[in-house]
């Protein structure tokens, strides 16, 4: 038997439903905010990769999946969703518009080969918003403002945002050449990644995950000590917009991210959820100012995040919040023998467009046993056609709870389901 790759899942049943209020949840709040669906393809060159998530992150050293087409072009699976949305705002010159900032969203798959862990796949769903062309932090706290409603919208408690700040070009400089001073004299106990990380970027040590326990570790001089007037500025009044926008904070300096990208604003949500584990990160994400610039752009500016759809579900199921409230049919169609089976689908077909949630027998089931799928169904109503219902124009429709019965004219049947089905949700 053929199996599914290693890392990968399926969809379907109650998690496909749970997906799919989900990203209907997104969609609403973006078109709220007044912010634009993007799509970029599956696979890009490598180099975009390279240059624009660094050649000294995990993702790229060890994750990313890369390939040569029959071009023999370097591709790569697309790792993440911020590169291919800055190569588009570049390559499609929107740099040029009046209407800046440019605001974008995005949804779709990404992969990494990492080692599959609870919430971890090789293939994975991410959503994402990219914002380009404002320098300025009221942009910063309304991007960090959607991840928290989309988890206060789900209804997850317990969310806590952690933000620091990396500060500007010249702050990072400085702060780079001091995580450098304070590593020199510690070199051999670090890892071997970690000491290829020194020279290249230095900051990537702060992720490792074989030197994070070490009594190296704890006292490492902070990003905030080295941001000069204009980075400490701009970290003021992110977070005075916070304040106004009533989300709660807290400032870890530890927070610094996974990507080479990263300038000023950095954050991740977390949650505090019973039996979540260690792993409680939900998303995270943060500016990235010189990042069009690196891939071919001119100098513009940006900010976004990005969640993990696994992630969020993990979190959903330890808080036992199950989105799928209302998944009854409106009404079942019952032809009662193949005479009555295109009067069936006419019928079928016609409540369809017209708004209700409708399903009829494809099995040729006998009565009985049709009324035992329409509970399967949780169907609201049945509706029987059989050789009296053709030729006097009617339906016969049942309702599924009280057991109720109406002879109901073909005509009239749009309005009794509107007006009894709409009763039965106030």
């Amino acid at each position: 038997m053929i199996q599914k790759p290693k890392g990968t899942y399926d969809v379907y049943g109650d998690k496909g439903k749970q997906i799919l209020y989900i990203e209907e949840v997104f969609k609403a709040l973006m078109k709220q905010y007044n912010y634009e669906y993007f799509r970029t393809p599956l696979f890009e060159a490598s180099e975009l990769f390279h240059r624009g998530v660094g050649s000294t992150t995990d993702i790229v050293t060890k994750e990313t999946y890369d390939f040569k087409d029959r071009g023999d072009r370097d591709m790569t699976l697309r790792p993440e969703g911020t590169a291919g949305i800055v190569r588009s705002f570049v390559e499609n010159k929107m740099y040029g518009s009046a209407s800046m900032p440019i605001k974008s969203w995005y949804y779709g798959p990404m992969y990494r080969y990492e080692r599959p862990q609870s919430g971890r796949f090789r293939e994975f769903y991410q959503f994402g918003v990219e914002v380009f062309g404002s320098d300025d932090a009221l942009i910063d706290a309304e991007v960090i403002s959607i991840a928290v409603n989309i988890y206060r919208l789900l209804g997850l408690k317990g969310i806590k945002v952690s933000i620091n700040s990396l500060g500007d070009l010249e702050s990072r400089n400085n702060y780079r050449e001091a995580l450098k001073e304070y590593f020199r004299p510690h070199l051999d106990t670090l890892c071997s990644d970690c000491k290829e990380r020194f020279e290249k970027n230095p900051l990537r040590i702060l992720d490792c995950k074989v030197d994070n326990d070490k009594e190296i570790m704890k006292n490492i001089p902070t990003t905030i000590e080295y941001l000069n007037e204009v980075s400490k500025k701009h970290f003021e009044d992110v977070k005075k917009y916070l304040e106004v926008l009533d989300i709660e904070f807290v400032v870890n300096p530890k927070v610094v991210r996974g990507l080479d990208y990263y300038t000023h604003t950095v954050f991740e949500v977390e949650a505090d959820i019973a039996g979540f584990g260690s792993q409680n990160v939900l998303c995270g994400g943060g500016r990235y100012n010189g990042l069009s610039k690196q891939i071919g752009g001119p100098d513009v500016s940006g900010v976004g995040f990005a969640l993990g759809m696994e992630r969020l579900l993990a979190a959903l199921e330890c808080e036992n919040i199950n989105l799928v409230k209302d998944d009854n049919v409106d009404i079942y169609i019952i032809p009662m023998s193949e005479n009555e089976i295109s009067n069936a689908l006419s019928l079928t077909n016609h409540l369809r467009l017209n708004g209700f949630k409708t399903d009829m027998d494809y099995m040729h089931r006998n009565l009985k046993s049709n009324f035992k799928q329409a509970d399967r169904m949780k169907s609201k109503y049945v509706a029987i056609i059989g050789e009296e219902e053709v030729k006097n124009n009617i339906v016969t429709i049942k309702n599924n709870n009280t057991k109720e019965e109406y002879k109901i004219s073909l005509e009239e049947i749009l309005e009794f389901l509107d007006s009894n089905i709409l009763e039965e949700g106030e």
